[in-house]
């Protein structure tokens, strides 16, 4: 609300009005919604993950390919993002959310009912579809709820519906998995998709996109615009973000054999550790919104660094039990804290009349990452084992972590010139 009071001033003069606007309330309630609406689409996309074995012994295929349901979703995102958004940029952001998660219900449906591998890769083709679409408006939304010196703890907030997913979401449906069968989770989690969609029509405000020609007259319509000189900064968000994630889910798609095989822990124990995984994630969330939202390169740089520390520990000490599940909570840490840290970079790099295009490639390019990595682990397993996993991910992390230090100086050198 803007408060105006009218200045006595002598006759003749022009009357002043004060033209400063008091910040808006930060939208604690649409970015919680946000969040929540996050946490679904994330648990959707990653409950095969858990589920590995059950879904393997149940529909007669090997782990590798369950593990590929993860690059099926994510591929279909990357082939779909792009076209979709183009389609659907013309239609209200709060509405197609709502449409979203209602596609994801009925994807989670018809892969509870499936009865083959096939009819499930169908199904998850289909939540692919909707997670592009989800991604390439939510990845803008909440740049649009607040201003520009909000974004990071805006988009803090709304990343925590991904952490708790993998804090609550995945281990719970997990264990649900193991208790009830695998179907019943993906049952649950659709009813739950249509819950969020109620609470998205009810408590998310609806917002406008950026639209870089409204202020312009007509004449400039008529010229080309020039092009952003944000974006090669973006290109290259984009670039870090992808082998980040080639590297991560290289190894995390397969973590339930990993931690049943390679450190010997039992089956019961799979959805406890990841829990503590997922605790771990939340963890590093909390520093990002505390410590590091101001400082995303350092950030960055600790988050990439003690994943790759951690992992190598991981891969070192399988026979020292202890060692391991430390360095495996610590990874969880670490990693908690970088895809907030990456999107808040690419938000403050973009400039806002790019910012839901560069959304749209960041969303491609995390999920080429999530479907590389699914992919790129399957090979590795089939080709030098699941013990070569982790280190071919320890080597990504290096380079992902060589291209964050090498810009940043750059930029440095730049700002100083």
């Amino acid at each position: 609300m803007t408060n105006t009071t009218n200045i006595l001033l002598p006759t003749g003069s022009i009357p002043v009005v004060p033209s400063a606007r008091a910040d808006p309330p930060f939208p604690w309630v649409g970015l919680i919604t946000l969040s929540a609406a996050v946490f679904l689409s994330v648990t959707s996309e990653m409950l095969p993950t858990g589920l590995l074995p059950e879904m393997s012994r149940s529909l007669n295929v090997a782990q590798s390919q369950i593990g590929l349901l993860v690059s099926w979703f994510a591929f279909t995102v990357v082939l779909t993002s792009a076209p979709v958004a183009m389609l659907t940029r013309r239609l209200p952001r709060h509405g197609l959310i709502i449409a979203v998660l209602i596609l994801f219900a009925v994807s989670n449906i018809l892969t509870a009912i499936a009865p083959t591998y096939a009819f499930v890769i169908a199904a998850r083709v289909l939540g692919g579809v909707a997670h592009g679409l989800f991604w390439a408006v939510v990845g803008a939304y909440a740049g649009h709820l607040v201003p520009q010196a909000q974004i990071g703890r805006a988009v803090s907030i709304t990343v925590a519906g991904g952490t708790l997913a993998f804090v609550f979401g995945v281990p719970l449906g997990t264990a649900g998995g193991h208790l009830l069968g695998w179907r019943l989770s993906f049952v649950v989690l659709a009813a739950l998709m249509l819950v969020g969609a109620v609470l998205v029509w009810k408590f998310l405000p609806p917002v406008a996109r950026y639209s870089p020609g409204a202020p312009e007259s007509a004449a400039a319509t008529t010229t080309r615009q020039p092009r952003d000189a944000t974006v090669p900064a973006v290109v290259l968000i984009c670039i870090i973000t992808g082998i980040t994630m080639i590297g991560h889910y290289s190894f995390y798609t397969y973590i339930a054999p990993f931690l049943l095989d390679g450190l010997g822990v039992d089956l019961a124990l799979i959805a406890p550790l990841l829990f503590a995984y997922g605790v771990a994630g939340a963890v590093g969330l909390l520093l990002v919104g505390t410590v590091l939202g101001p400082r995303p390169s350092l950030g960055l740089i600790l988050g990439l660094a003690v994943s790759a520390l951690s992992v190598t520990l991981l891969a070192v000490f399988t026979a020292t039990l202890p060692v391991a599940l430390v360095s495996f909570v610590l990874w969880g840490m670490a990693f908690g804290m970088l895809p907030p840290l990456l999107q808040t970079r690419m938000l403050h790099a973009a400039s806002p009349r790019i910012r839901d295009t560069a959304s749209a490639f960041y969303t491609t390019a995390f999920n080429a990452g999530i479907g590389g990595g699914a992919l790129l682990g399957a090979v590795l397993i089939e080709s030098v084992g699941l013990e070569m996993v982790p280190i071919v991910y320890v080597g990504l992390l290096v380079v992902a972590l060589a291209l964050v230090i090498v810009t940043d100086r750059m930029t440095h050198r730049r700002e100083r010139a």
